[in-house]
């Protein structure tokens, strides 16, 4: 199943890793040992940030793949399920019975 995993790094107590030279080397390194499928870097609430697309086949994966976030960076992590526009219409039979049993 694919999440967006939501990465929001505190300022205070992380711009000495930001001033690292090589900061972008050791982000790259994590983000490929997570295997991420696509990663976009932004600003999230005032605070540095990425939001990186994960797939995991079961839940128990998260802390693996959060914990080097939380221990290098003091990061925040939020995980988003997600699905793709095939998935979208896989559910499409289930929406309409709950929407027949439910809907007006």
């Amino acid at each position: 199943m694919k999440y967006i995993m939501k990465v929001r790094i505190p300022n205070e107590t992380r711009n000495e890793k930001i001033r690292d030279p090589k900061f972008g080397m050791k982000m790259k390194d994590i983000l490929t040992e997570v295997k991420v499928e696509a990663v976009y870097f932004t600003t999230i609430s005032g605070y540095r940030g990425c939001y990186a697309v994960v797939n995991m086949d079961d839940a128990s994966q998260i802390p693996a793949i959060a914990e080097p976030f939380f221990i290098w960076l003091y990061a925040e992590t939020e995980f988003l399920p997600v699905m793709t526009i095939d998935d979208l219409a896989k559910g499409g039979p289930a929406v309409q019975t709950v929407n027949n049993k439910w809907g007006r």
